[in-house]
């Protein structure tokens, strides 16, 4: 059997939690009419975590890692744009031509490495900089730095770019870039 691949699924901006509620009501439905029920083993709106200070403390929050974007996990992605075609919500698997695009290979194997099914939030990085380089110490974007194409120290955040086929995704994920003799722990 086929391995399943994750498929990007573009969606309203801000309704991230309810597009993954409608593709698996929608798949449920489709899956009434004789599909493999088990071809969708996921659907997920993937965060990361940062830090701010709020009131003096430092408190971790999360955020979207792909705003307007859901990822779903499937073998079989004909039968996903099927289901995805009968709902009442803005949901388009994206496609180049008419293939669709599954995540690539690195970004699915990093998204996968740092987080597990049922917990995709993507844990803070911590860095240091060295003259004009930032460089990573602990986190998922250990060796990554290539991926980071600018870095808001004030927001806690590195802007990454994320592949899916030839589409492109700018996101943030949480950064913090610490003095060379800090800890994570201070």
């Amino acid at each position: 059997m086929r391995q399943a691949d994750w498929y990007v699924i573009q969606v309203q901006a801000g309704r991230e939690a309810k597009a993954c509620e409608v593709v698996w009501r929608a798949w449920r439905n489709a899956a009434k009419g004789g599909e493999d029920e088990g071809a969708l083993e996921e659907c997920f709106s993937p965060t990361y975590e940062f830090r701010r200070k709020e009131h003096g403390e430092w408190v971790l929050k999360e955020s979207l890692l792909l705003p307007g974007y859901v990822i779903a996990v499937t073998r079989d992605p004909w039968s996903l744009a099927r289901a995805l075609y009968s709902t009442p919500e803005f949901t388009r698997l994206l496609t180049m031509g008419k293939t669709f695009v599954p995540l690539s290979k690195d970004d699915k194997s990093w998204m996968e490495q740092w987080t597990t099914q049922g917990d995709r939030s993507i844990p803070i990085s911590f860095a240091y900089k060295e003259g004009d380089t930032i460089v990573v110490t602990e986190g998922p974007l250990v060796g990554l730095e290539g991926m980071i194409t600018r870095v808001n120290r004030r927001r806690r955040v590195a802007h990454v770019e994320i592949h899916a086929g030839q589409v492109t995704v700018h996101t943030t994920v949480g950064l913090e870039v610490l003095p060379s003799t800090e800890t994570q722990d201070s």
